[in-house]
């Protein structure tokens, strides 16, 4: 939904103290919505100092409040540190300690601003959830459903991140900068005197200031163990201090010499090896997704053609689509994919609207007798 005019509808923001959403209060409030802004406490060290790039640190939440007295829009923090810690930094925390590569994003956006922000937003009277995310939603009428599509910002677009929603939460989600560019945002920003006019953009990771590596052994306590470093026939190349160290298509720090560049291509997370290879080892052309997600569609068809994003930066490839059951489903890509990492999203897309996506699943985990369309889908 774009951000049309609101006939004093109640809209709930998240506000994060960054240009981006300040703008998106902003805009909802002069097409006539009657907007209430929503921060989110969610900062796991009350005793650090964050830096200004850290959204919802507690500089920010100071930003947000003061962007709504700006407004004249009313303005609660919320309290969302458990939540956040339990469904966003825990499995980020974890994750590299399992071999996988996470995207605290999605996580985010599925449990957080989406997901348990609307039960507080629903409780003050608001129909809607607003987001500065650089996305657009519509909605067809020969089905009635509700489809994601790309932000006009193509260096911008954030639909990626967002693939996890639901039909339900599209329904009551609206992307007010779907249609604008940075720079106009800046722009608009600047007009209305916001005070995060010029902010620098957030981290990608908003919850860490530094080293993540070091972020995640913190948070959960664990150390990492030492293992082998070995090329694709087993051989023994070195060792590493610890998985949580790597990830696929890695390769600085691997602390080995070669003839040639060498990148990391699979983590066992069972047997601690990192093994490493030259860059065509880390390229496939076949991958299989799990808690498979439709969004503008209601299924996947088998054979469906698609591009595929495997990173919110990365490259589109041509692709298809082989639905293994309501879950699950193999990807066959046109030209091989660079540094598939478990853990991480595939998104799939048709032009301009993004269909859904899954989690990547650890390459070591698949055979083909497993998967029999690995084998189908040649």
């Amino acid at each position: 939904m774009s951000a049309i005019p609101g006939d004093g509808q109640r809209v709930a923001v998240a506000m994060s103290g960054g240009v981006d959403s300040s703008v998106a209060a902003a805009v909802l409030a002069e097409r006539g919505w009657d907007v209430v802004g929503l921060t989110l406490d969610i900062w796991p060290d009350q005793s650090s100092e964050p830096g200004r790039r850290n959204c919802c640190s507690p500089r920010s939440i100071d930003d947000a409040g003061r962007v709504c007295a700006r407004l004249g829009i009313p303005h609660f923090i919320l309290n969302f540190r458990d939540v956040f810690a339990r469904t966003v930094i825990d499995r980020f925390a974890n994750s590299y300690f399992d071999g996988l590569t996470p995207n605290p994003c999605i996580d985010c956006n599925q449990f957080v601003k989406f997901g348990a922000l609307w039960d507080k937003a629903s409780e003050i009277g608001a129909e809607l959830i607003a987001t500065g995310h650089y996305a657009r939603t519509e909605r067809r009428e020969i089905d009635g459903r509700s489809r994601l599509l790309r932000g006009r910002d193509s260096g911008k677009d954030q639909s990626y991140v967002l693939y996890v929603l639901t039909q339900d939460q599209l329904d009551r989600a609206i992307f007010p900068l779907g249609g604008m560019t940075k720079a106009e945002v800046r722009a608009k920003a600047a007009e209305l005197g916001l005070s995060v006019a010029d902010k620098p953009e957030s981290m990608d990771i908003c919850f860490v200031e530094s080293d993540y590596r070091e972020f995640a052994r913190n948070w959960t306590g664990r150390e990492g163990t030492s293992g082998e470093i070995v090329d694709g026939s087993g051989s023994l190349l070195g060792s590493h201090a610890g998985i949580e160290n790597f990830t696929i298509g890695q390769r600085r720090g691997l602390k080995i010499s070669a003839d040639e560049a060498l990148y990391v291509t699979a983590i066992d997370p069972v047997t601690n090896a990192i093994t490493v290879g030259p860059r065509p080892d880390a390229e496939v052309s076949r991958f299989v997704v799990d808690e498979l997600n439709p969004v503008s569609v209601a299924s996947f068809e088998p054979g469906l053609a698609i591009t595929v994003k495997v990173r919110a930066r990365g490259d589109e490839i041509p692709a298809r689509i082989y639905p293994d059951s309501e879950d699950t489903a193999v990807v066959v890509t046109d030209s091989p994919a660079w540094g598939v990492a478990a853990g991480q999203a595939a998104v799939f897309y048709q032009g301009e609207v993004l269909l859904g996506g899954g989690r990547i699943v650890p390459r070591l985990a698949l055979s083909e007798s497993e998967v029999p369309q690995l084998s189908a889908a040649r």
